[in-house]
């Protein structure tokens, strides 16, 4: 095994770039509402053949938008299930189509695959674009079919406790959800990069160093992420067979 990857317990799959919003807040910069994706077949033999190889205890799906793919992230979910692994994370901000049968299959299909962890991105950056009947009438199918861990994850400017007009209407929108039940998170703060670098410059202090609550101990992983090319530490899965690229793995 891997010295530097000896701890590692988590897959991470960002199934696409595709959104169905066009947050001012994203750090990923703009999206597009089609675009590539991952293979969900691959994404499942990653998740079999990492699951035998190292103690894996969770996986994550997200995006962009990853129910604009949604049977992909069936097919990920499912073999984590069947493998028993932990925790089955998916992170949506719920907006994947407007007509309420969809809504209501995907949200069963969810549950049927083994997801037991959502986390449905609300807020008022999100809201800005997306129409919130569709994404509370999706929260609202969730809920009903008791799927084990599920919150509301908004996204803070500056912390959860600032005060500002952004924060202010996020918590007005989080009564919403908290009115059928469903919790909030504590939420991420929002990071400088991107968008949120381009719309809220003025709201961070760019002369100190800003480091991204996601970046990993380069000799100490502990998750990885696929991303919608296929690639993981810069090769890539469609090339090389994924443990040969864990195999090889050296940190810069």
């Amino acid at each position: 095994m891997n010295e530097y990857l000896k701890n590692l317990n988590r897959l991470e799959f960002l199934l696409t770039f595709a959104c169905s919003g066009q947050c001012k807040h994203c750090s990923e910069g703009e999206h597009t509402a089609v675009g590539e994706h991952l293979d969900g077949n691959i994404a499942a033999e990653i998740v079999r053949k990492v699951a035998k190889n190292y103690d894996i205890s969770s996986i994550m799906t997200f995006g962009g938008e990853p129910l604009l793919y949604d049977d992909d992230v069936y097919k990920i979910h499912e073999t984590a299930r069947d493998l028993k692994i932990v925790k089955r994370q998916l992170i949506t901000n719920g907006f994947f189509s407007r007509n309420e049968q969809k809504i209501h299959i995907v949200a069963e299909n969810l549950a049927k695959s083994g997801v037991n962890d959502i986390l449905l991105s609300v807020d008022v950056f999100h809201q800005e674009f997306i129409p919130i009947e569709p994404v509370l009438s999706f929260a609202k199918a969730v809920f009903s079919l008791k799927i084990a861990n599920f919150r509301v994850h908004p996204a803070w400017l500056v912390s959860e406790t600032s005060e500002n007009e952004y924060n202010n209407k996020t918590r007005e929108i989080l009564v919403k959800f908290n009115e059928i039940g469903i919790r909030a998170s504590s939420g991420n703060v929002i990071f400088p990069k991107g968008n949120a670098l381009k719309y809220f410059r003025e709201y961070f202090d760019l002369s100190i160093e800003h480091k991204s609550p996601y970046t990993e101990d380069p000799t100490n992983v502990r998750a990885i992420c696929v991303v919608p090319n296929g690639n993981i530490f810069d090769r890539n899965i469609y090339e090389t067979d994924v443990l040969e690229i864990l195999d090889k793995y050296v940190p810069k």
